[in-house]
This record gives C-alpha cells, structure tokens and sequence, in this order.
C-alpha cells in the first residue's frame, strides 16, 4: 500500500530526520537513502522496518543536518589536539619546511570541537527511537489507506451478492420454460401426425419419456447452482476476512482466484443471456478487486 511519514528529532549534534515512503508491491522491497558517513545505521532501520512491514516498496531516506557553530565558548577535544601535535612533529623530522597548522585549520578540523560531535552510540539510540516515531506514522498513514480500500472492496462484495442473488432463481425457471416449450412441440407434432391420418410414430408415453429426459440434459448443462453456492462461500469468506482484518493479503489473493474459477464457470455452462451478462459482470468486479487486494499486507 501507498504510505508517507517524515519525523525530525533534535540531537546535540544536529538534526535527524528519517522519511518513509511506499507505493505498491506484492512483496516488501527496501530502498534505503543513507549518507556514507551514517550507513552503519542501515541495519537497524531496515531491523525496524522489517519488523512492522510485510508488503510493499518502501524507501527510507535517513538525513542528517549538523549545527552551526555559536559564538559561544566551544569545548576542544584535548586528545584529538594532541594526537594532531604528535603527528605534526613527526611530518617535521621528515619535512622540516613544512608549514605549522594553523589555528584556523585545527579549529575546522573534524573532532576538534567536541561538542559538534557525537559518538555513534548516542546517534544509534536516538535514530532507533526517530524510526519508531516515524513507522507509527507511516503505518497509521496506511492503516487509512487500507480502510478506504477494505470499504471499497466490501462494495463490491455487495454487488456479486446482489447478483447471485438475482441469477438463482433464474435456473428452474428456465427449466420449467424448456419443459413447457418442448411439450407443446411435442403435441404439436403428434397433433399434426393424427390430422394427416397418419400413425403416430410415438406413442403418448414415449412422448412424455422422450421429453423428460430433453428436460433432464437440458438442466444437467445449464445447471449452475453448485457454482452458485461456491460463489456465496467465497463471498462470505472473502468478507470475514475483510472484517477480522491482518495480514490478509495473500489469502484475498487465493479468494480472487476461487471467486474468478466460478464465475467462469458460470460463463461458461450460461444458456441464458441473464447468465451470460452476469459472468461477465462478476469476473469485471472481481478483477476490480484483484487489483487492490495486490495493494494490502
């Protein structure tokens, strides 16, 4: 699912700030935006991520923008200046014309202000709690998402219903038609047989025989109730599982499979145009929902 936060958190170094985006995946797929110099952190974010997301393609853009210097009085990092003193009397026994430090170039020099800095333990922690705040944020921003989408799917659940709902019947009363038609034909022929002076070719009871079992393959090929009944199964387990909510992703997407199997089938065994126009309109509803349900965890 599609999903945005972006949380800051004030350091003594300076400002963390981590951004989390998604759009739509079947599977989770990391992307992470991450300065060299903070790319030790990548495997706790991508440890917390993994731990709250199961399904799309999230990128985590991790940034960092340090403090200026204030005219206050700064705090020096003794070690670090003498550490820079021992080196530069050693590059003198090997150099002696070499140009001294100058003041200006210690003072820029990495670590020397002690205070612009902070140790990678103390940054670890306070990135750990910045992506925690930030994934509250990011799943709420999906949850929203996912309300909308479980509404929207939920409609068209509504609307197969409704149109399995309006198909039953359709079965024996168009059995009861075929019966109805293919007796009259058959009385028809026999009363045309004995005007003519004819011998009747059949008998009555062979008539009616003959016609019963027209009637019985007729409604043996049209015949769509157990697809009918499998259809209302899927729906009503495609709405439970809707309603209980979690990871519901795969298993809406073997329901899809189930839901199109029967309306196909339906399609396909369709002797009546009422039929035909409600497969069709069964497997576009349920191909709507195909692809959002691609979109949930």
């Amino acid at each position: 699912m599609t999903g945005y936060a972006v949380t800051t958190r004030e350091t003594d170094a300076g400002t963390l700030t981590v951004e989390l985006k998604s759009v739509n995946s079947r599977f989770l797929d990391l992307q992470f935006r991450i300065n060299d110099e903070f790319r030790a952190f990548e495997p706790v974010l991508r440890e917390a991520i993994m731990g709250r997301v199961n399904r799309g393609k999230v990128e985590c853009r991790l940034s960092f923008g340090r403090k200026a210097a204030t005219g206050g009085v700064q705090n020096l990092s003794a070690e670090l200046l003498d550490a820079l003193s021992k080196m530069q009397a050693q590059v003198k026994q090997h150099f002696p014309d070499a140009a001294a430090l100058t003041i200006n170039e210690l003072l820029r020099w990495p670590g020397v202000i002690a205070d612009a800095e902070a140790s990678q333990e103390a940054l670890q922690a306070e990135v750990q709690a910045l992506i925690n705040d930030a994934l509250g944020a990011f799943i709420d921003s999906r949850a929203r998402e996912g309300a909308a989408l479980q509404a929207m799917l939920i409609s068209r659940i509504d609307e197969m219903e409704a149109i399995v709902h309006r198909i039953t019947p359709l079965i024996p009363q168009a059995i009861a038609q075929f019966q109805q038609k293919a007796t009259e034909r058959m009385k028809e022929a026999l009363g045309v047989a004995a005007s003519n002076g004819g011998p009747a070719t059949v008998s009555r009871e062979e008539a009616l025989e003959r016609i019963r079992q027209e009637v019985t393959l007729y409604g043996i090929r049209i015949d769509v109730a157990e697809e009918l009944s499998r259809l209302s199964a899927h729906l009503s387990e495609t709405r439970h599982i809707l309603k209980k909510g979690g990871q519901v992703g795969k298993r809406l997407d073997f329901m899809m499979q189930e839901l199109n199997r029967e309306a196909n089938t339906v399609g396909s065994k369709a002797a009546l145009k009422e039929l035909s126009d409600a497969s069709m309109a069964m497997k576009l509803l349920i191909e709507q929902m195909r692809e959002q349900v691609q979109n949930l965890e």
